[in-house]
């Protein structure tokens, strides 16, 4: 009998997936937290006050470059799943349909301090929360409960849209300027 695997779900709006977001997954892997994590774009996050600056497509690029350059093989892995789903991105939905591919997996939820703070508002928040196991980073200068504390880096994605492209991984820096998002337009 094989043992079950944490597989780690991180979702975001990831507009644009930066240097931040690739400490969590690495600092995750290498403390032996999850055996893999499945990176998840979000497709139209409901709760989010304005929209994401670039599309789906872009962001999901984005974040499979991004992953290229950590070069951890299939240790990380970038779903589309939200992205392809038409409407809302619902959380309970992506889990459900990661319990499907990996029934004898353990889903561990990666929020940050910030996301965790809203679960209770959350579309069918008490099955999810059933359902997963909720693992809190904490998010400097936003004040929380975490349940793991990484020394996560102090990045803001909004920086990011403004220019600061020293914050992102190379291949990023580089499509974004190729499509002209954020502050290269």
């Amino acid at each position: 009998m094989s043992r079950s695997n944490r597989i780690g779900l991180y979702g975001g709006t990831f507009d644009p997936i930066h240097n931040g977001h690739l400490y969590v997954i690495t600092e995750l892997l290498e403390r032996d937290v999850v055996d893999q994590i499945i990176l998840v774009p979000a497709g139209e996050p409901w709760l989010r006050e304005n929209a994401p600056v670039a599309s789906g497509e872009d962001r999901l690029k984005m974040c499979q470059l991004a992953v290229a350059e950590l070069d951890l093989g299939d240790e990380v892995l970038v779903n589309s799943i939200e992205i392809r789903r038409s409407g809302p991105s619902y959380t309970i939905d992506t889990v459900e349909a990661l319990k499907a591919t990996y029934p004898n997996d353990k889903i561990v939820l990666i929020l940050g301090t910030d996301a965790h703070a809203n679960i209770d508002q959350w579309h069918r928040s008490d099955e999810l929360k059933k359902l997963v196991e909720v693992l809190v980073i904490d998010r400097p200068d936003f004040p929380g409960s975490p349940t793991l504390d990484i020394d996560a880096l102090k990045i803001s994605a909004t920086a990011v849209r403004d220019g600061e492209f020293d914050l992102l991984p190379p291949a990023v820096v580089t499509y974004i300027k190729e499509r002209g998002l954020y502050a290269s337009k």
